[in-house]
């Protein structure tokens, strides 16, 4: 079985806590014997796959595959051009280059798109923000936030809007709901990466 969760912020991408009163996906009511495909940060909300089958796990992070992950990313400050360059030809973190990605600003704030993050992001009024949409075909430690953060616009909220060709919003999943993913979806999951 192949599940998607809209994955609520301050929640570990795990059912067990590493500390006393952590928030873990055991509150989100999963069926017994899923566990998560790949994984978003305590902080990040979004989008996150969980299988009862260990083959799809390979065949969905290997970076050879190439399988697309598109982020809504909220910035400190408005990226200039020379920043989206750098953001999509790759960025060194710890002495690798990540992997050229999609990087585009998003034409409306997707604040107008998503539900509200309990608590909100922390308000600045001399501090602008932005909103980009990225498209990254590897999954690093919190890469998305050390790639903006190294091109001096810190992430302040990221939500992972889409997984190969499924959506968050063809969902309409609440934060915190499931579904089981149909014949249809499963494909568009498994059919965009490139191996």
């Amino acid at each position: 079985m192949l599940l998607a969760l809209n994955k609520p912020f301050d929640v570990l991408s795990q059912f067990t806590p590493e500390l006393p009163g952590q928030r873990t996906l055991a509150e989100c009511d999963l069926p017994p014997g899923v566990y998560p495909v790949g994984r978003l940060d305590r902080d990040s909300e979004g989008l996150l796959l969980l299988t009862d089958e260990r083959a799809l796990v390979g065949r969905l992070l290997e970076p050879e595959r190439g399988h697309p992950r598109t982020y809504w990313a909220q910035v400190e400050r408005i990226p200039d051009d020379a920043a989206l360059q750098t953001l999509r030809q790759g960025v060194v973190l710890a002495g690798k280059r990540t992997r050229r990605c999609r990087c585009e600003p998003l034409a409306e704030a997707a604040d107008a798109l998503l539900p509200p993050r309990l608590p909100p992001v922390r308000f600045r009024k001399n501090v602008p923000t932005a909103w980009l949409a990225l498209t990254l075909t590897e999954g690093k430690n919190r890469q998305v936030r050390r790639m903006t953060a190294a091109v001096g616009h810190p992430t302040l909220r990221l939500v992972r809007v889409q997984i190969g060709a499924l959506t968050l919003a063809s969902l309409q999943l609440a934060p915190g709901a499931w579904c089981e993913l149909s014949v249809e979806q499963r494909a568009a999951v498994l059919e965009s990466g490139q191996g």
